[in-house]
């Protein structure tokens, strides 16, 4: 690689400085510029293909760490990136963390996520997002049951129409997102008893938009109860940790066994979007009577039915 030998045509370079030996010009300086970009970007590999090379030949990390500081999990990590990349899929053009988010995949895909990288100019988060996107399948051959329900709960796959920080792990990541107005136009209504009660999972950022879809499927908001999360994620706004879960009626439901729960009820959050059992056991408890449904559910739950495209 002649990156290098172009940098050192024009400067003299230690570990903390770049000083130019004589004056240049504007497209010298350029070349400069280019140069590092290019070093910066094979540095990693250059690391994972020295490690493949001596894992053949003298085993482990920790001597490796000890001299140069490096992390002994740093070091794996690259390696590995180097090992399930080959050097004929390992784009210039992007980054090594462009190269990080294919390295699970098949070489095929990676082949057709890194090219798709390039044309479309795709950031690191774009990419992660599209390579997940890909692995949901969306079942529209799913149908509603035809019975009537007491109690609806339902975590909608909102849509945000806000742009996230680059670190928040987008919903669309993990499965297919729907719009206020494909929420609102559920046939929820025809599902739910003319008296019956709607429990709705909303987060802070939704929650003005949530009113619509409880309106739309014939509910009144009544009240509600927060889930500390215990751990935290950034927001525009505050350090969130916390969800809401809207208790709405229809008609007139009371409780079936009265008891007043704590509103606030604290559990550390565990895998996207799942909610605490907690939930659950609430709502048997004060409505034994009622059929139940789950709408947008991942898993089955014991004398409740469920509608989910992730079941």
């Amino acid at each position: 690689m002649g990156e290098l030998a172009k940098i050192e045509n024009y400067c003299e370079l230690s570990k903390t400085n770049l000083v130019f030996k004589r004056d240049i010009t504007k497209e010298e300086w350029m070349d400069v510029f280019k140069s590092l970009k290019m070093v910066e970007g094979c540095v990693q590999f250059w690391i994972g293909d020295c490690l493949a090379y001596r894992q053949q030949k003298w085993g482990m990390y920790d001597d490796i760490a000890q001299e140069t500081g490096y992390e002994i999990k740093a070091l794996q990590n690259i390696k590995s990136v180097a090992d399930k990349i080959e050097s004929s899929r390992r784009r210039e053009d992007l980054s090594f963390s462009h190269h990080v988010e294919v390295a699970s995949l098949p070489p095929q895909k990676q082949e057709i996520f890194l090219k798709r990288a390039v044309m479309e100019g795709l950031s690191v988060r774009e990419l992660r997002e599209e390579i997940r996107k890909e692995g949901i399948k969306f079942n529209s051959d799913i149908i509603l049951p035809n019975r009537k329900y007491q109690i609806i709960y339902a975590d909608p796959p909102w849509q945000y129409g806000n742009s996230m920080p680059g670190y928040f792990k987008e919903q669309a990541n993990y499965y297919p997102l729907m719009t206020i107005d494909e929420i609102c136009n559920l046939p929820i209504r025809e599902l739910s008893d003319n008296n019956s009660a709607l429990f709705l999972w909303v987060t802070s950022p939704i929650l003005e938009e949530s009113f619509r879809v409880i309106n739309a499927w014939g509910f009144e908001y009544k009240t509600s109860f927060i889930w500390d999360k215990i751990k935290h994620t950034m927001g525009h706004y505050s350090s969130v940790r916390h969800e809401l879960l809207l208790l709405c009626i229809k008609g007139t439901y009371p409780i079936q066994n009265i008891k007043l729960y704590d509103s606030v009820y604290s559990e550390e959050r565990t895998e996207h979007s799942k909610k605490p059992d907690f939930y659950y056991e609430m709502i048997e408890y004060l409505y034994p009577n009622s059929n139940k449904i789950e709408l947008f559910a991942r898993n089955k739950r014991d004398n409740w039915d469920n509608y989910g495209n992730q079941l």
